[in-house]
């Protein structure tokens, strides 16, 4: 027997194209589809989480070139998220509603990963937990995740360290103000800063375009999971990440703001 390792046994390809199990039967055409676009975001989520724990180790330890190059990444990925709707959408409504009612009550709402992503960078909405199934384990580890500092904490301790004000929400907006209005005097700060609002900003137009796809669907219909669909889905837009990173955009060029 050959043990040397081959491009296959490494991948584990033959569990991974094993993994997709359509419930309709007769077996419809787009669900193998629909399941690897799930699936691939599923992974994409696990690599997501993996460089943002990334991006917090190298904030506590003021390594802000390597946080740059971790968003190089997640920035990328972020794009390939928004970018698999493109292939989402060659499903017609009709062929999806075909092998819709297989899925309830399963739905992507209910994605552990994504939960892991929100609640690391600060959007912890334990309500949205009841819809999920979950063992024990997966629970605590969320409510784990919900205790620890987010990705914002470890910004604003970094911006501490820097003699940056941010034990208020307007001090805060004021250090943003300083560092963009004086960019050549912290400009590892200033490009953290706009590398963070472009990752919050792909992940609005990740939910928007989400959004649209699911109207595009299934208009007003309630989600397999439980939730009202597209109704939820747009009331998430709203769900900023850093938002007085959004806010100081309103204060550059008006003077100091925490005077004004």
């Amino acid at each position: 027997m050959d043990d040397r390792i081959s491009y296959s046994s490494y991948l584990k390809v033959d569990e991974l194209v094993d993994l997709q199990r359509p419930l309709s039967r007769p077996e419809h055409h787009d669900e193998t589809l629909f399941i690897i676009i799930h699936q691939v975001y599923e992974l994409w989520f696990k690599q997501l989480l993996h460089e943002l724990r990334a991006v917090v180790e190298a904030l506590d330890r003021d390594e802000l070139l390597r946080v740059a190059k971790y968003f190089r990444r997640i920035h990328t990925i972020q794009r390939l998220l928004e970018q698999q709707v493109d292939v989402l959408e060659t499903m017609t409504p009709q062929e999806f509603n075909e092998f819709r009612d297989n899925l309830n009550p399963a739905s992507g709402f209910q994605s552990l990963q994504f939960r892991e992503v929100e609640f690391l960078c600060g959007v912890r909405r334990m309500d949205t937990l009841k819809y999920i199934t979950m063992t024990d384990g997966q629970r605590a580890k969320l409510e784990r995740l919900a205790n620890e500092p987010s990705l914002y904490d470890h910004v604003k301790a970094l911006l501490e360290r820097r003699g940056f004000a941010v034990d208020s929400s307007e001090a805060l907006i004021e250090s943003f103000r300083r560092i963009y209005v004086n960019p050549d005097a912290n400009y590892d700060l200033y490009l953290l800063l706009e590398d963070l609002i472009e990752f919050d900003e792909r992940f609005i137009l990740w939910r928007g375009r989400h959004v649209r796809m699911v109207e595009r669907m299934i208009g007003h219909k309630i989600g397999t999971g439980g939730s009202s669909g597209a109704e939820y889905l747009q009331r998430t837009l709203n769900h900023k990440f850093f938002p007085e990173l959004w806010e100081v955009r309103t204060h550059l060029g008006t003077g100091n703001y925490a005077q004004s």
